[in-house]
């Protein structure tokens, strides 16, 4: 466990930041944090702030005045990591959402409130989607071996079955309040006492069950006193929300029990499930002024042993033995320095196998360790059922040189710094905590947990994890942490060797998030960074054709069943003829008419596809470099075939409306540049496409290429710009100190390197990535960036066409890569 780069407020000791009592903190899926902090001004009034920031860029901290009158108690992001609930010690509930769906631009509509009644615990309601990591399994070759969905029921679901959107909260009075959002629009609220005799709730936790029911637990505070639990549900009758309460088995601390030890620990200061839909297991600390004791508890259903008496008159047989619900201590920690905070694990692998619990001892399993923070500084990752120690981490308060071990430990007189709170990553590979600094520290959990591993097992576990990503559409950041530039080549390999394993189905769901994977790995290796450039425009490709197929009407209602976009594929794959016109011929035209213009606002992507097409084939003789973009694309087969369909696509379109053709600058005004690219293609393709022996192109093709830039003008593509993010700049045992709100002076990454096409002069116009449209050198129009890929595109679209509009959609939540979208200022690097 190392430390990745650590982010504070620049002049901290005179700053009005000042942190949280107490603070809260989450990540989310997509790799966002918040945080809170209080902002205190000259008349010493605190307003309190939520801090919200990608942990790619975590500099670019996106700020928001919450409102909240009192202090912010907990903070929960939803399963789909786009929206946030925030809760106060008044009683407030907010929930907060992406403006324009942007990942630094936040605003709240809806909330609900319990007045004067502080939250102490807040949770989503389920959503019915659990997926099972079978951790065993991690080497066979279907997806749906490795990860299976579990039977699990939402916490209320709406007529047809589909889940019903809302938040559940505890309050300090013990009062649980359920909101629930209409598809209206409407918040439904309502608010039940969660057992007749009322008691403070000093800590409390939310999980939920399979059968659609919520458990929470509740603590007063005093390690004397019992751990509650109840069993909550929800139902809607007659538009209203109802809530039901019943009293499950509780129980009392282990360390209490100790007569030698009863007052030692005389507080519960964390009560925590395990998972949220894992409400069999829990864990508790309860600590003194300078220590503290962890306890790991499970909910068993045991045999209720019968009197004979009862048994003669009638014996139990079998399945009839009456059987009770019973806590049971699964493991306790010895005497540990007073712990500060506790992150728990969101990877859902199953521990009912017995063989993964013996393993986990001398082997981890990413996911099944917990992180406690102390009040030393230092951060131990535990077995989450055994509670063992798997690695320590020791922090530093005084600032540390770049060339100083990470693992240090500080020993200073003065009180240590230490996290105030904690969360693990959605993969537990890494570990972010707010120090009470108000410091932002992010951690690397190695896979290993500091066993060693030889390079496959690591590779394994880092595959297994990548493939976890793509299955369930979370973001990978943190799995990157870990890729070292020799990794990079096999991990690509591996993967998409897994992924061609899958049946055609799942293929063609994950077919453009594989894509994006790759690109994002390849980014990290200075020998495969020209890749990048050939993932992305192979999204591009694919979204273009598709776009475009889909714009293809068949001229008659009673068709047969394939579309035009589909017989046009069949068609370019069984023609092999050279001559773009004899291939149009095949087609039925009458299917390829558009209004003029909707095609004249296509052209910018039309123009694309032709200079994308005249940039490979003058690349074609310069093939033996691998550090040159679109290498990749002059051995691929099935991209080329798509680039030969558009051309004829583009080729009726000409005819139709002739301004929308590619425009190339020619030698020869009698030149019929399409053609001649055509036939050039086609030739290419011949040479590697699917159905045939793959061979080399042919000495008379090389020779045309090579007279080509005599012949057009060769454009210079313009790239994806060189990333600005961190995971590519990142070393092991060298953390970066960065500060929010100012950008760094970033080492240069293995893609700054002086490739073909990737560098841009400063005074270079800029380019809509998406739109194909020039901005000029210094843009005037506002625009966003991804924030993994760096594709930029204006935030407001100049064009009202329908055809624009619809390829417009397709980004207007996420970038091609899959990437959350930043607005940027207007003079964007």
């Amino acid at each position: 466990m190392d430390l990745a780069y650590v982010c504070e407020w620049e002049r901290w000791p005179k700053s009005t930041h000042c942190p949280s009592v107490p603070l809260a903190c989450a990540w989310s899926c997509r790799n966002l944090i918040a945080f809170t902090t209080d902002l205190r001004n000259d008349d010493q009034d605190l307003t309190r702030m939520i801090h919200i920031l990608d942990t790619e860029h975590p500099w670019d901290v996106h700020s928001v005045n919450s409102e909240h009158s009192e202090a912010i108690t907990c903070l929960e992001w939803d399963q789909s990591g786009s929206r946030l609930l925030s809760a106060d010690a008044d009683g407030q509930i907010k929930c907060w959402s992406m403006a324009d769906h942007l990942a630094n631009s936040w605003e709240s509509h809806v909330g609900s409130l319990v007045e004067g009644d502080p939250i102490v615990a807040l949770s989503w309601l389920h959503n019915g989607v659990k997926l099972a990591l079978h951790v065993e399994k991690s080497g066979a070759s279907s997806f749906g071996e490795k990860f299976s969905r579990v039977k699990f029921s939402p916490s209320l679901t709406l007529f047809g079955g589909k889940p019903m959107e809302g938040w559940i909260a505890v309050t300090v009075s013990g009062l649980v309040t359920v909101s629930l959002l209409k598809p209206s629009g409407q918040v439904l609220t309502s608010t039940e006492s969660l057992c007749r005799l009322r008691g403070r709730v000093a800590l409390a936790d939310i999980a939920f069950t399979g059968g659609g029911n919520i458990v929470v637990a509740t603590a007063d505070g005093s390690s004397a006193s019992p751990v509650q639990f109840y069993k909550v549900c929800v139902s809607v009758v007659s538009e209203k929300c109802r809530i039901d309460t019943e009293i499950l088995p509780s129980l009392f601390m282990r360390c209490t029990a100790d007569l030698n030890r009863k007052d030692k620990f005389p507080a519960i200061t964390h009560l925590k499930f395990l998972a949220r839909d894992m409400s069999e297991q829990v864990l508790l600390c309860a600590s003194s002024q300078t220590s503290s004791i962890v306890e790991c508890w499970s909910l068993r259903k045991e045999g209720l042993p019968v009197n004979n008496v009862f048994q003669q008159i009638s014996p139990v047989v079998g399945d009839k033995q009456p059987m009770i619900l019973k806590w049971r201590i699964l493991s306790a920690t010895n005497d540990l320095d007073r712990v500060s905070a506790v992150a728990l694990p969101k990877l859902p692998i199953s521990l009912t196998n017995t063989d993964l619990k013996v393993a986990s001892d001398t082997q981890f399993y990413p996911g099944l360790g917990l992180a406690l923070a102390f009040h030393d500084g230092s951060v131990h990752i535990v077995h989450r059922l055994s509670l063992q120690s798997m690695a320590v981490f020791y922090s530093s308060a005084a600032p540390r040189s770049a060339d100083e071990p990470a693992v240090k430990r500080s020993r200073t007189t003065g009180p240590a710094v230490h996290f105030k709170a904690m969360q693990l990553s959605w993969t537990s590979l890494a570990l972010v905590g707010i120090d009470n600094h108000g410091k932002l520290s992010m951690l690397r959990i190695s896979p290993s947990m500091g066993h060693t591993l030889d390079v496959s097992l690591a590779l394994r576990h880092l595959l297994f994890l990548l493939e976890y990503c793509m299955v369930t559409g979370y973001d990978w950041w943190d799995t990157l942490l870990h890729v070292q530039p020799g990794m990079v080549q096999s991990l690509v390999e591996k993967l998409h060797e897994e992924y061609t394993r899958q049946n055609a189905a799942l293929q063609q769901v994950l077919s453009t998030r594989i894509l994006a994977m790759k690109a994002s790995l390849c980014k990290l290796s200075p020998c495969t960074v020209a890749r990048v450039c050939d993932y992305h425009a192979k999204l591009f490709l694919v979204a273009v054709s598709s776009t475009l197929k889909s714009l293809l009407r068949p001229h008659f209602l009673n068709t047969p069943d394939k579309s035009p976009g589909d017989r046009l594929t069949e068609v370019c794959a069984k023609i092999t003829d050279a001559d773009i016109d004899k291939v149009m011929i095949n087609l039925k035209t009458e299917e390829f008419v558009l209004d003029m213009n909707t095609l004249q606002a296509l052209q910018q992507l039309l123009q694309w596809v032709g200079d994308f097409v005249l940039y490979l084939l003058a690349s074609l003789p310069n093939q033996g470099s691998p550090l040159r973009p679109g290498h990749s694309f002059l051995r691929d087969g099935a991209s080329l075939g798509t680039l030969r369909e558009l051309m004829v696509v583009i080729r009726i379109w000409g005819l139709l409306k002739p301004s929308c053709l590619p425009v190339y600058s020619a030698t020869s005004d009698t030149q019929d540049s399409m053609s001649l690219l055509f036939r050039l293609l086609t030739k290419l393709w011949t040479c590697c496409r699917d159905e045939g022996p793959a061979s080399e192109p042919d000495e008379a093709l090389v020779d045309e290429c090579c007279l080509l830039p005599s012949q057009l003008l060769i454009p210079s593509l313009d790239w994806l710009p060189v990333s600005d993010g961190l995971v590519s700049r990142l070393q092991p045992k060298q953390p970066l100190r960065l500060h929010f709100g100012k950008a760094p002076a970033l080492p240069a990454s293995a893609s700054a390197l002086q490739l073909d096409g990737l560098i841009r002069a400063p005074g270079q116009p800029k380019i809509d990535h998406l739109r194909r449209l020039h901005l000029g050198a210094y843009p005037t129009e506002e625009c966003k960036t991804c924030t993994r890929c760096g594709c930029v595109t204006m935030l407001r679209s100049p064009n009202k066409t329908t055809a624009v509009k619809q390829w417009e959609q397709r980004w207007i939540k996420n970038c091609l890569c899959g990437g959350l979208w930043r607005r940027v200022p207007l003079s964007y690097p």
